[in-house]
């Protein structure tokens, strides 16, 4: 993006059951405006791969409708249950292939670093990080919660972007080669 150009972050919670979708841009001064956000609810039955399907159609329309230039998504937690944890992979891995599909940028971030990048402690609840979020961009009602962590994710990436460009660091890309001519992107 050059000087004075906006850019588009979609930011993905990522889930089993529900997916949280968020959409901010971030101008070149750094501020960043709430586009859209919304919780897609996945279909209740027993043919997980339909779920899949669902969740992947429903990520492409909404990078067709609203074109986003980069995408952050939560990294995968260990949770306690095993087959919960290879289920929220499973949707993890139908989130990033919807948008690779489209040629975008995934970065990735941990649950401890979106809460430290938007509430300001590594070990905050869900009401504050949904608390924040609506402070952070203007957001009056109250904001479900996936919806919220999925914009925390992509105000996380825009501060990311930020402390990069002043810092004028040069970041891998995911998805490529180490070392590779395109594998690395410059944010200066």
């Amino acid at each position: 993006m050059g000087a004075g150009s906006t850019t588009r972050i979609l930011g993905i919670d990522p889930g089993s059951q529900r997916t949280g979708v968020g959409i901010v841009d971030v101008d070149a001064a750094g501020r960043t405006t709430h586009v859209f956000h919304a919780a897609v609810n996945l279909l209740d039955n027993e043919n997980f791969s339909q779920r899949l399907k669902q969740l992947f159609d429903e990520l492409r329309d909404i990078v067709l409708a609203h074109r986003p230039h980069e995408v952050a998504i939560e990294r995968v937690f260990m949770a306690r249950n095993a087959d919960s944890a290879l289920k929220l992979g499973q949707a993890r891995g139908a989130a990033i292939c919807a948008v690779v599909a489209h040629g975008l940028f995934v970065a990735e971030y941990s649950a401890k670093e979106i809460k430290q990048s938007v509430v300001g402690g590594g070990g905050a609840e869900k009401r504050q990080v949904q608390h924040m979020v609506g402070m952070l961009l203007n957001i009056e009602r109250k904001l479900q919660a996936d919806a919220a962590d999925a914009l925390a994710v992509a105000l996380t990436h825009a501060h990311a972007r930020a402390s990069a460009q002043r810092l004028r660091v040069v970041v891998p890309l995911a998805g490529r080669a180490r070392g590779s001519a395109s594998s690395w992107r410059s944010f200066r």
